[in-house]
């Protein structure tokens, strides 16, 4: 999914002025981060609470970090492909450290991303799947309310109850330091297309797996 830097940022730096809906009943809609004023651009939010979502040894000699969104469906091709080859040929084995960070392209992909979060980092990368295998369904649900109703169902698919699923959609703050986090990072890595790839600190496009594998290969000198 291509985009424009300048589009995204200038969209997604309102967010600390982010119009909310608090009512408690299920069936309202999370937050719209969206929404807001020119302040919001001067707001300073601390993005250290945010947990990196990570796989793999901690001293695997190859990181790689990738920048997704969850309406991609570039990203979700790759999550159903290229990354399981990824897991099994090098994250289980211990020569990659991966790391996943989310990009917010529009409201629906921060709503996926505070579910696939909400369980913490243990259930994270299994909630992202159930997110990325049903792209085609939820993302084309009808408006937002919809929208937001089939992502419900896919955390309590994954054990989420309810009141905590609620709660994490309805967590403006984290909704707004989420926005800003992203922003700090893709903003340092210049990145403007999603996926992303930062293998050993170094951008690298989306390709198919063989690509990533001589890539990897290249960096453990094999």
């Amino acid at each position: 999914m291509n985009r424009l830097g300048t589009l995204v940022f200038a969209g997604v730096a309102v967010v600390a002025g982010a119009y909310w809906l608090t009512l408690p009943s299920q069936g309202n809609l999370p937050a719209n981060p969206f929404i807001g004023g020119a302040e919001a651009q001067q707001a300073e939010i601390d993005t250290s609470t945010i947990v990196e979502m990570v796989q793999g040894a901690e001293d695997a000699p190859v990181e790689i970090i990738e920048y997704a969104s969850y309406t991609c469906p570039h990203c979700a091709a790759f999550h159903q492909g290229p990354y399981k080859q990824l897991k099994a040929d090098f994250i289980d084995t211990g020569k990659v450290r991966f790391v996943y960070r989310e990009v917010y392209f529009d409201r629906y992909g921060l709503w996926a991303s505070m579910v696939a979060r909400c369980a913490g980092p243990e259930k994270f990368f299994g909630i992202s799947d159930l997110i990325y295998k049903g792209q085609a369904e939820w993302s084309r649900a009808g408006g937002p309310a919809e929208i937001a109703e089939e992502l419900r169902k896919i955390g309590r698919l994954a054990g989420i109850e309810n009141d905590k699923l609620e709660a994490c959609l309805g967590d403006a703050t984290m909704a707004q330091t989420l926005v800003a986090w992203y922003q700090e990072h893709a903003t340092r890595d210049e990145i403007n297309s999603t996926p992303s790839f930062m293998i050993n600190g170094k951008k690298v496009e989306n390709q198919a797996y063989e690509g990533f594998k001589a890539l990897i290969e290249a960096e453990l000198g094999s």
